[in-house]
Protein backbone atom coordinates (compact mmCIF):
# COMPACT_ATOMS: atom_id res chain seq x y z
CA UNK A 1 0.00 0.00 0.00
CA UNK A 2 1.24 3.36 -0.99
CA UNK A 3 2.23 5.99 2.15
CA UNK A 4 0.55 9.22 1.52
CA UNK A 5 1.32 12.57 3.17
CA UNK A 6 -1.66 11.92 4.94
CA UNK A 7 -0.60 8.91 6.89
CA UNK A 8 2.13 11.46 7.92
CA UNK A 9 -0.23 13.46 9.79
CA UNK A 10 -0.33 16.07 7.25
CA UNK A 11 -4.13 16.42 5.96
CA UNK A 12 -3.36 19.13 2.91
CA UNK A 13 -6.73 18.77 1.43
CA UNK A 14 -8.38 19.54 4.94
CA UNK A 15 -6.36 22.49 5.35
CA UNK A 16 -7.22 23.84 1.95
CA UNK A 17 -11.11 23.56 3.10
CA UNK A 18 -10.48 25.16 6.20
CA UNK A 19 -8.40 28.22 4.39
CA UNK A 20 -11.11 28.81 2.20
CA UNK A 21 -13.64 29.34 4.44
CA UNK A 22 -11.47 31.14 6.49
CA UNK A 23 -10.54 33.60 3.87
CA UNK A 24 -13.92 34.92 2.97
CA UNK A 25 -14.39 36.14 6.52
CA UNK A 26 -10.79 37.52 6.60
CA UNK A 27 -11.48 39.69 3.35
CA UNK A 28 -13.96 41.47 5.39
CA UNK A 29 -10.51 43.22 7.77
CA UNK A 30 -9.42 44.45 4.13
CA UNK A 31 -8.75 48.11 3.33
CA UNK A 32 -8.88 49.49 -0.50
CA UNK A 33 -5.26 49.42 0.03
CA UNK A 34 -5.40 45.88 -0.02
CA UNK A 35 -4.56 44.83 -3.46
CA UNK A 36 -3.93 40.82 -3.79
CA UNK A 37 -6.20 37.62 -2.47
CA UNK A 38 -5.56 35.49 0.37
CA UNK A 39 -3.68 32.06 -0.61
CA UNK A 40 -0.96 34.47 -2.87
CA UNK A 41 2.91 33.52 -2.51
CA UNK A 42 2.76 37.14 -0.93
CA UNK A 43 0.28 39.93 -0.13
CA UNK A 44 -0.01 43.09 -1.86
CA UNK A 45 -0.46 46.31 0.33
CA UNK A 46 -0.51 50.14 -1.77
CA UNK A 47 0.68 53.37 0.56
CA UNK A 48 -0.43 56.34 -0.48
CA UNK A 49 -1.02 60.07 1.31
CA UNK A 50 2.56 60.28 2.96
CA UNK A 51 5.22 62.75 2.48
CA UNK A 52 8.17 60.63 3.91
CA UNK A 53 6.32 57.39 5.56
CA UNK A 54 8.52 55.52 7.87
CA UNK A 55 7.58 51.62 7.60
CA UNK A 56 7.68 50.06 10.84
CA UNK A 57 7.24 46.92 11.68
CA UNK A 58 7.31 44.41 14.93
CA UNK A 59 6.80 40.34 15.29
CA UNK A 60 5.44 38.80 18.59
CA UNK A 61 4.09 36.18 20.27
CA UNK A 62 1.41 35.47 22.78
CA UNK A 63 3.77 32.97 24.77
CA UNK A 64 2.70 30.33 27.45
CA UNK A 65 -0.44 32.27 27.76
CA UNK A 66 -1.21 30.03 24.87
CA UNK A 67 -1.48 27.20 27.38
CA UNK A 68 -3.83 28.33 29.70
CA UNK A 69 -6.25 28.51 26.62
CA UNK A 70 -5.44 25.42 25.79
CA UNK A 71 -6.19 23.92 29.35
CA UNK A 72 -9.86 25.50 29.18
CA UNK A 73 -10.33 25.04 25.44
CA UNK A 74 -11.12 29.04 24.99
CA UNK A 75 -9.22 29.70 21.74
CA UNK A 76 -10.94 32.68 20.94
CA UNK A 77 -9.44 35.62 22.82
CA UNK A 78 -5.50 34.23 22.12
CA UNK A 79 -5.99 36.04 18.64
CA UNK A 80 -6.67 39.38 19.88
CA UNK A 81 -4.20 39.56 22.60
CA UNK A 82 -1.49 38.77 19.59
CA UNK A 83 -2.80 41.84 17.53
CA UNK A 84 -3.29 44.25 20.46
CA UNK A 85 0.11 43.59 21.21
CA UNK A 86 1.66 43.70 18.08
CA UNK A 87 -0.39 47.17 17.30
CA UNK A 88 0.72 48.80 21.09
CA UNK A 89 4.34 47.85 19.98
CA UNK A 90 4.42 49.61 17.37
CA UNK A 91 2.12 52.24 18.57
CA UNK A 92 5.07 53.34 20.89
CA UNK A 93 7.09 54.94 17.60
CA UNK A 94 4.13 56.95 16.71
CA UNK A 95 2.73 54.34 13.72
CA UNK A 96 -0.70 53.86 12.09
CA UNK A 97 -1.02 49.89 11.73
CA UNK A 98 -1.79 49.01 8.17
CA UNK A 99 -1.43 45.20 7.74
CA UNK A 100 -0.98 42.03 9.98
CA UNK A 101 0.35 38.04 9.11
CA UNK A 102 -0.19 35.06 11.64
CA UNK A 103 1.62 31.91 11.80
CA UNK A 104 -0.17 29.31 13.53
CA UNK A 105 1.29 25.87 13.19
CA UNK A 106 -0.10 22.81 15.24
CA UNK A 107 0.54 19.24 15.60
CA UNK A 108 -2.75 18.14 13.86
CA UNK A 109 -5.29 20.63 12.73
CA UNK A 110 -8.50 20.74 14.83
CA UNK A 111 -11.33 22.44 13.17
CA UNK A 112 -12.68 24.20 15.67
CA UNK A 113 -10.04 25.35 17.61
CA UNK A 114 -8.63 27.05 14.37
CA UNK A 115 -11.22 28.86 13.95
CA UNK A 116 -11.95 30.30 16.86
CA UNK A 117 -8.43 31.70 16.59
CA UNK A 118 -9.18 33.20 13.49
CA UNK A 119 -12.33 34.58 14.74
CA UNK A 120 -10.22 36.65 17.32
CA UNK A 121 -7.82 37.68 15.18
CA UNK A 122 -10.26 39.10 12.67
CA UNK A 123 -12.17 40.59 15.04
CA UNK A 124 -8.94 42.47 16.58
CA UNK A 125 -7.99 43.62 13.16
CA UNK A 126 -11.38 45.15 12.97
CA UNK A 127 -11.05 47.35 16.09
CA UNK A 128 -7.61 48.40 15.02
CA UNK A 129 -8.18 48.41 11.84
CA UNK A 130 -5.64 46.78 10.17
CA UNK A 131 -6.01 44.78 7.10
CA UNK A 132 -5.30 41.45 7.98
CA UNK A 133 -3.51 39.73 4.69
CA UNK A 134 -2.31 36.61 5.07
CA UNK A 135 -0.02 33.82 6.85
CA UNK A 136 0.38 30.29 7.07
CA UNK A 137 -0.58 27.33 9.30
CA UNK A 138 1.65 24.73 9.34
CA UNK A 139 1.41 20.88 9.88
CA UNK A 140 4.69 19.71 12.34
CA UNK A 141 3.24 16.21 13.37
CA UNK A 142 6.16 15.61 15.89
CA UNK A 143 7.29 18.66 16.98
CA UNK A 144 3.83 19.66 19.06
CA UNK A 145 2.04 17.07 21.09
CA UNK A 146 -1.11 16.96 20.20
CA UNK A 147 -3.91 20.01 21.75
CA UNK A 148 -0.72 22.06 21.23
CA UNK A 149 -0.19 25.12 18.92
CA UNK A 150 1.55 28.14 18.76
CA UNK A 151 0.71 31.26 17.27
CA UNK A 152 2.96 34.20 16.25
CA UNK A 153 2.07 37.52 14.63
CA UNK A 154 3.81 40.60 12.30
CA UNK A 155 2.75 43.59 11.86
CA UNK A 156 3.33 46.28 9.33
CA UNK A 157 2.62 50.14 9.96
CA UNK A 158 4.01 53.47 9.06
CA UNK A 159 4.46 56.65 10.76
CA UNK A 160 5.32 60.65 8.76
CA UNK A 161 9.24 60.70 9.44
CA UNK A 162 8.94 63.92 11.19
CA UNK A 163 6.17 62.85 13.86
CA UNK A 164 8.08 59.46 14.83
CA UNK A 165 7.90 59.38 18.15
CA UNK A 166 11.71 58.44 19.75
CA UNK A 167 11.79 59.51 23.36
CA UNK A 168 15.15 61.64 22.58
CA UNK A 169 13.13 64.91 23.48
CA UNK A 170 11.83 63.30 27.17
CA UNK A 171 14.13 65.60 29.03
CA UNK A 172 14.28 66.58 33.01
CA UNK A 173 10.83 67.80 34.68
CA UNK A 174 8.94 66.03 32.37
CA UNK A 175 5.98 63.50 33.88
CA UNK A 176 5.44 60.06 32.96
CA UNK A 177 1.28 58.93 32.74
CA UNK A 178 0.40 55.22 33.25
CA UNK A 179 -2.51 53.78 31.24
CA UNK A 180 -4.27 50.87 33.01
CA UNK A 181 -3.88 47.18 31.92
CA UNK A 182 -6.70 44.31 31.31
CA UNK A 183 -4.47 42.33 33.71
CA UNK A 184 -1.05 40.36 32.93
CA UNK A 185 -1.31 40.41 29.07
CA UNK A 186 0.45 38.68 27.78
CA UNK A 187 3.63 38.22 29.48
CA UNK A 188 4.56 37.00 33.07
CA UNK A 189 2.77 33.67 32.22
CA UNK A 190 5.48 31.21 32.82
CA UNK A 191 5.96 32.64 36.62
CA UNK A 192 2.28 32.97 37.14
CA UNK A 193 1.62 29.31 35.76
CA UNK A 194 4.13 27.92 38.04
CA UNK A 195 3.45 29.72 41.53
CA UNK A 196 -0.44 29.42 40.85
CA UNK A 197 -0.97 25.99 39.36
CA UNK A 198 1.98 23.98 39.86
CA UNK A 199 2.40 25.42 43.48
CA UNK A 200 -0.36 26.17 45.04
CA UNK A 201 -2.41 23.72 42.63
CA UNK A 202 -5.39 26.20 42.32
CA UNK A 203 -7.67 25.38 39.75
CA UNK A 204 -8.72 27.38 36.97
CA UNK A 205 -12.51 27.65 37.61
CA UNK A 206 -11.96 28.28 41.43
CA UNK A 207 -11.50 31.90 42.71
CA UNK A 208 -9.01 32.30 45.22
CA UNK A 209 -8.84 35.46 47.51
CA UNK A 210 -8.82 38.25 46.54
CA UNK A 211 -10.26 37.26 43.06
CA UNK A 212 -13.81 37.70 42.52
CA UNK A 213 -13.64 35.98 39.00
CA UNK A 214 -12.56 32.43 38.14
CA UNK A 215 -8.82 32.29 38.04
CA UNK A 216 -8.69 31.25 34.41
CA UNK A 217 -10.89 34.35 33.39
CA UNK A 218 -8.29 36.27 35.07
CA UNK A 219 -5.89 34.88 32.96
CA UNK A 220 -7.86 35.37 29.57
CA UNK A 221 -8.40 38.45 29.98
CA UNK A 222 -7.47 40.33 26.78
CA UNK A 223 -4.34 42.03 26.34
CA UNK A 224 -5.59 45.35 25.84
CA UNK A 225 -4.94 48.15 22.43
CA UNK A 226 -4.53 51.75 23.73
CA UNK A 227 -4.72 52.53 19.75
CA UNK A 228 -7.78 54.47 20.27
CA UNK A 229 -6.94 56.22 23.08
CA UNK A 230 -3.40 57.43 22.72
CA UNK A 231 -3.76 58.53 18.96
CA UNK A 232 -5.62 61.60 19.31
CA UNK A 233 -2.69 63.09 21.50
CA UNK A 234 0.06 61.54 19.62
CA UNK A 235 1.89 65.09 18.66
CA UNK A 236 1.64 66.08 22.77
CA UNK A 237 3.76 62.62 23.86
CA UNK A 238 7.42 62.65 23.74
CA UNK A 239 7.92 59.05 24.63
CA UNK A 240 5.95 55.62 24.97
CA UNK A 241 6.51 52.32 26.81
CA UNK A 242 4.34 49.40 26.09
CA UNK A 243 4.96 47.94 29.26
CA UNK A 244 5.67 43.78 28.15
CA UNK A 245 8.35 41.16 29.00
CA UNK A 246 11.16 43.17 31.32
CA UNK A 247 8.08 44.57 32.84
CA UNK A 248 8.75 48.35 34.37
CA UNK A 249 12.48 48.40 34.11
CA UNK A 250 13.49 46.92 30.87
CA UNK A 251 11.12 48.53 28.56
CA UNK A 252 10.54 52.33 29.95
CA UNK A 253 14.47 52.30 29.77
CA UNK A 254 14.67 51.39 26.16
CA UNK A 255 13.34 54.39 25.36
CA UNK A 256 15.56 57.08 27.57
CA UNK A 257 17.98 59.64 26.59
CA UNK A 258 21.21 59.92 28.28
CA UNK A 259 21.42 62.10 31.70
CA UNK A 260 18.04 61.17 32.60
CA UNK A 261 15.92 58.31 35.12
CA UNK A 262 12.74 57.76 35.72
CA UNK A 263 11.08 57.86 39.60
CA UNK A 264 7.72 55.68 39.52
CA UNK A 265 5.90 56.18 42.41
CA UNK A 266 4.26 52.94 44.05
CA UNK A 267 0.61 53.56 44.74
CA UNK A 268 -0.14 56.25 42.56
CA UNK A 269 -2.63 53.97 40.96
CA UNK A 270 -4.59 50.45 42.10
CA UNK A 271 -2.69 47.45 41.38
CA UNK A 272 -5.43 44.86 39.78
CA UNK A 273 -5.95 41.50 42.85
CA UNK A 274 -4.59 39.38 40.41
CA UNK A 275 -1.03 40.75 41.11
CA UNK A 276 -1.71 40.51 44.60
CA UNK A 277 -2.79 36.74 44.61
CA UNK A 278 0.33 35.95 42.53
CA UNK A 279 2.76 38.04 44.74
CA UNK A 280 1.29 37.11 47.85
CA UNK A 281 1.25 33.04 46.89
CA UNK A 282 4.75 32.68 45.76
CA UNK A 283 5.96 35.54 47.92
CA UNK A 284 7.49 37.53 45.47
CA UNK A 285 9.12 40.54 46.25
CA UNK A 286 8.20 44.28 44.49
CA UNK A 287 11.38 44.41 42.52
CA UNK A 288 11.16 41.10 40.99
CA UNK A 289 7.31 41.72 40.27
CA UNK A 290 7.94 45.44 38.59
CA UNK A 291 10.36 43.53 36.58
CA UNK A 292 7.94 40.20 35.27
CA UNK A 293 4.58 41.98 35.31
CA UNK A 294 2.81 45.15 34.32
CA UNK A 295 1.34 45.67 37.62
CA UNK A 296 -1.84 47.35 36.02
CA UNK A 297 -0.13 49.86 33.93
CA UNK A 298 -0.32 48.35 30.31
CA UNK A 299 1.31 51.46 28.73
CA UNK A 300 3.58 54.71 29.95
CA UNK A 301 3.98 57.65 28.26
CA UNK A 302 5.86 60.65 28.89
CA UNK A 303 4.59 64.44 28.37
CA UNK A 304 5.50 68.10 29.36
CA UNK A 305 4.00 69.09 32.73
CA UNK A 306 2.19 72.03 30.97
CA UNK A 307 0.66 69.36 28.49
CA UNK A 308 -1.02 67.21 31.07
CA UNK A 309 -4.39 68.77 31.00
CA UNK A 310 -4.87 68.25 27.36
CA UNK A 311 -4.43 64.25 27.85
CA UNK A 312 -7.33 62.94 28.71
CA UNK A 313 -8.12 59.17 28.79
CA UNK A 314 -10.34 56.95 31.39
CA UNK A 315 -8.27 55.64 33.92
CA UNK A 316 -4.75 57.80 32.87
CA UNK A 317 -2.89 58.28 36.00
CA UNK A 318 0.26 60.34 36.35
CA UNK A 319 2.58 57.64 37.94
CA UNK A 320 6.17 59.27 37.98
CA UNK A 321 8.67 61.60 36.88
CA UNK A 322 11.59 62.23 34.89
CA UNK A 323 14.90 63.88 36.98
CA UNK A 324 18.52 64.24 35.92
CA UNK A 325 20.11 60.58 36.43
CA UNK A 326 21.93 57.24 34.69
CA UNK A 327 19.48 56.49 32.58
CA UNK A 328 17.43 54.33 35.14
CA UNK A 329 14.24 53.28 36.52
CA UNK A 330 13.74 53.75 40.19
CA UNK A 331 10.36 52.28 41.53
CA UNK A 332 9.54 53.96 45.29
Amino acid sequence: MPILYKDAGVDIDRLNILKREIGKKVKKTFSPAVLSEIGLFGSLYQLSGYKEPVLVSSVDGVGTKLLIAQMMERHNTVGEDLVNHSVNDILTLGAKPLFFLDYIAFSEIEDKVLKEIFFGLRRACQKNKVSLVGGETAQMPGIYPKGVYDLVGFIVGVVEKKKMITGKKIKEGDLVLGLPSNGLHTNGYSLARKILLEEKKFRLDESPFPLKNELGDELLRVHKSYLKEVSPFLSLIKGIAHITGGGFYENIKRILPEGVSVFIKKGSWQIPEIFRLIQDAGSIPDEEMYRVFNMGIGMVLFVAKENLRRIKSKGLKVIGEVKKGKREVVIE
